[in-house]
């Protein structure tokens, strides 16, 4: 009897990263499971067995991208609101890919397959340190946590579309970026 062919951790890891830079590179639309599959030397049943087939590879993807931000986060919040800053953009920078395809809209169809507790949860460290609760929950405790996000987050999204004068520093510009938030926020 043939025994059944089995996937580990370390092959979910290299089709989650494979994809990431696929799909980020050329668009989901144009990115085949093979193609996928090759650069993370495995096989498409590897993808099927793992995920289902390749929306659910894509929702893994993504899920797995907010789960390693929160993670950035959560190992960043002890130390207050600029440590949270300087994680959200620090981890942008190790990952961008993955960066891209969380905010691009790339891959905005996938969302119905994404668990909204991993996108929440990587919200929940800036959250927590905003308001001071150790429970968040209200729409309340949320919108100067968005605030804040959104300000890192332009700011981060600015420096990869390089759109910036040739003369300004990323650094500089985010630390402005920290300064303002902070003023916002004293003390956090």
């Amino acid at each position: 009897m043939a025994r059944p062919i089995t996937h580990d951790e370390g092959v979910r890891e290299r089709l989650l990263e494979a994809a990431a830079e696929l799909v980020d590179r050329d668009g989901p639309e144009r990115v085949a499971l093979r193609e996928i599959a090759a650069a993370a030397d495995t096989s498409t049943s590897a993808v099927y067995t793992l995920f289902g087939g390749k929306a659910g590879l894509l929702a893994a993807v993504v899920e797995d991208a907010f789960r390693s931000f929160g993670r950035a986060q959560a190992e960043a919040e002890p130390r207050g609101l600029r440590a949270l800053g300087l994680a959200y953009r620090e981890w942008a920078l190790r990952h961008p890919a993955r960066y891209r395809l969380m905010f691009g809209g790339s891959l905005a169809g996938v969302e119905d397959g994404i668990d909204e507790e991993c996108t929440i949860g990587a919200l929940l460290p800036l959250a927590r340190t905003l308001t001071g609760k150790t429970d968040v929950r209200s729409a309340e405790d949320f919108r100067d946590a968005m605030a804040v996000w959104a300000h890192v987050h332009g700011a981060v999204s600015l420096e990869f579309a390089a759109v910036a004068p040739p003369a300004a520093s990323p650094d500089e510009v985010y630390e402005t970026v920290l300064d303002a938030v902070l003023r916002a926020y004293p003390g956090r």
